[in-house]
């Protein structure tokens, strides 16, 4: 492993004022020599998606530092430094090829928040594993995003499947199906906020959108509850997505953007809301909150769980919120008087960790406007 080059994709940082789409690979070489309680991995495959732009675009916002997570490889023959650029994390599987951690063995497969390159050096500490991950050692970052250093160990994973197939899958919808599994699990306990039977979510091609689509219809299916079975469940997409989401087959109705406030559905007397918002566009939600805000609609809760909308290479409104949480004090329909914010934001690739309340959490007319993290 003499001299063996590393390659790293490097994205630049929005405020270098450089071109965010214009990627950069920089060189390094893999160490021969490793300190104690590291592990080497070498990145075998990943995935890059919509929800990976997003982890760029969020790279420098301060609630998320997305570009904390790895450090920028400082290479001469290249244009990339840390103040200039940041690495874009990767769901992926890898293989460990060194390890002087004592539980840790080399030739493990390991799958986790990895980053675009050939090899991966991570610090663990000598305590923290157990026989289903262990956890990359990051005290540069807020205890919440300990489930992103997680490293999960592929041989004792119940839902690890190694065919290539499976793994690519795997990458690509795992945190994202996790995501929205925690968000039904949490609507499922307030009883979809007293009753719901109507759930609209925005950008409905997105994988969060869908998965959660997927979910709520599973838990109507099985529940004995007879306004559960009575639940649907509209989606908000494009028309250049239109089909594609409607072939799903996961929505009740799926509406186009623009044209959703004159459909039936949407019109309906005596039925209870819930606007998941999945796209993180401001225009759409004022839309959405002004069609809501006549008294026989009943907007019973609306959950901030996604930016697709947002761009590397612009700065989002909406992204802003989170760092400030403003969403408690956003606007909302005067008929609704109880609406629920909430952040959507830890993902750890397999192992269920159960929601809690921020300390920013406020009583709001006997609901709950707070941040979950």
């Amino acid at each position: 492993m003499n001299n063996r080059l590393n390659l790293t994709i490097c994205h630049p940082r929005l405020s270098s004022g450089k071109d965010a789409n214009t990627a950069v690979l920089a060189k390094s070489i893999v160490p021969t020599a490793l300190p104690a309680n590291h592990v080497l991995i070498k990145v075998d495959r990943f995935g890059f998606s919509a929800n990976n732009i997003t982890y760029q675009a969020l790279g420098e916002v301060p609630h998320f530092r997305y570009f904390d997570f790895h450090a920028v490889p400082e290479d001469s023959d290249s244009s990339a430094s840390t103040s200039t650029h940041g690495v874009t994390p990767v769901w992926g599987f890898g293989t460990i090829v060194t390890s002087t951690h004592a539980a840790i063995q080399t030739g493990e497969r390991v799958y986790g928040y990895f980053a675009p390159t050939r090899f991966l050096l991570f610090s663990v500490a000598p305590l923290d594993f157990n026989r289903y991950a262990f956890y990359v050692s990051r005290p540069h970052l807020p205890e919440d995003r300990r489930p992103y250093n997680q490293v999960t160990r592929c041989s004792t994973d119940p839902l690890y499947d190694p065919s290539p197939n499976v793994e690519d899958l795997t990458m690509l919808y795992r945190p994202l199906f996790w995501t929205s599994f925690w968000c039904e699990d949490w609507f499922h306990t307030s009883k979809y906020r007293g009753g719901a039977s109507r759930i609209l979510i925005s950008s409905a091609s997105a994988k969060t959108a869908f998965c959660l689509a997927y979910l709520i219809r599973k838990r109507a299916a099985t529940d004995n509850d007879g306004r559960m079975s009575m639940r649907q469940v509209i989606g908000l997409t494009s028309s250049k997505n239109y089909v594609f989401t409607k072939n799903l087959g996961l929505y009740d109705h799926v509406l186009n953007y623009d044209e959703f406030e004159s459909a039936p559905v949407l019109n309906e007397p005596l039925q209870k809301w819930i606007y998941i918002d999945v796209a993180g566009n401001e225009h759409l939600n004022a839309r959405i909150f002004a069609h809501f805000s006549d008294t026989n609609r009943d907007l019973a809760g609306s959950v901030a769980l996604g930016l697709t909308n947002l761009s590397p290479s612009s700065k989002s409104d909406s992204a802003d919120k989170w760092t400030r949480n403003e969403f408690s004090q956003q606007k909302s329909p005067t008929n609704a008087g109880t609406v629920l914010y909430a952040r959507v934001a830890s993902r750890n690739g397999g192992r269920c960790f159960p929601w809690k309340r921020s300390r920013e959490c406020k009583s709001r007319r006997g609901l709950t406007s707070c941040k979950i993290v």
